[in-house]
């Protein structure tokens, strides 16, 4: 199973007038794992960024000068996600931003949906907790996702805060770390059923190539900012 967690920036908040993407952020899980491998841009807007969002994401006008516009990073971008499931916090919200870009290119697939499947961890997440707050920050207080280090939001940054809590919400693996899968892997291992089963699990230890890769995407993230990551790691 591959899986995809998007995360944007914007302008500001409506296609409707006329706001634009300024950053997109993928990360890459297949089989509910990290593979390393991730997109991540900044983007020209061509038009001024409202202040309140750059107070939310901290890019101004002249961050993005030399920035690429959307049409020069589409088709890397719809290669990446082609075929998979996206995870998006607030998936209308994204989607409509993704879907205005393309339509403005005037490319000849615009709907996201004629390229990936798309699963709202929002629309799961009141699924889960209704009448409870459910923005991204709240469900990191909830899984004990640790965000406290991220002063400004960032597509990239949020992609991974989102894809730790998505696995803790559907009751899978929540630790990413390839490094931390290595220290305490053997060949199998043991593991209890609901029922009190004994359950024989055999773990796949990463290859060199997957721990180089991890470590490449968390350099990256480190650059965009504070790599969650590396806080979890002092606890």
């Amino acid at each position: 199973m591959r899986q995809i967690v998007l995360d944007t920036e914007t302008t500001g908040l409506s296609v409707s007038q006329g706001h634009r993407i300024i950053e997109i952020g993928c990360i890459e899980l297949v089989n509910r794992r990290l593979t390393g491998r991730d997109f991540h841009c900044y983007l020209n807007p061509d038009r001024e960024i409202e202040e309140g969002a750059q107070r939310v994401h901290g890019i101004s006008r002249e961050d993005l000068e030399t920035a690429p516009r959307f049409p020069e990073v589409a088709d890397d971008l719809l290669e990446f996600i082609a075929e998979a499931e996206l995870v998006i916090h607030n998936a209308e919200f994204d989607v409509g931003f993704l879907e205005n870009e393309l339509r403005l290119m005037e490319h000849a697939e615009p709907l996201v949906s004629a390229h990936a499947t798309i699963l709202d961890t929002l629309a799961l997440a009141r699924e889960l907790h209704p009448g409870q707050r459910n923005s991204l920050d709240a469900l990191c207080k909830r899984y004990e996702v640790d965000a406290t280090s991220r002063s400004v939001h960032g597509a990239l940054i949020d992609a991974e805060l989102l894809a730790r809590v998505y696995l803790a919400m559907t009751g899978g693996q929540t630790a990413l770390s390839l490094e931390a899968d290595i220290s305490r892997a053997d060949d199998d291992a043991v593991a209890m059923a609901s029922d009190g089963r004994r359950l024989n699990l055999v773990v796949v230890k990463a290859s060199d190539d997957e721990a180089a890769a991890h470590e490449a995407l968390l350099d990256k993230l480190r650059k965009a900012g504070t790599c969650v990551w590396d806080q979890a790691g002092k606890t």
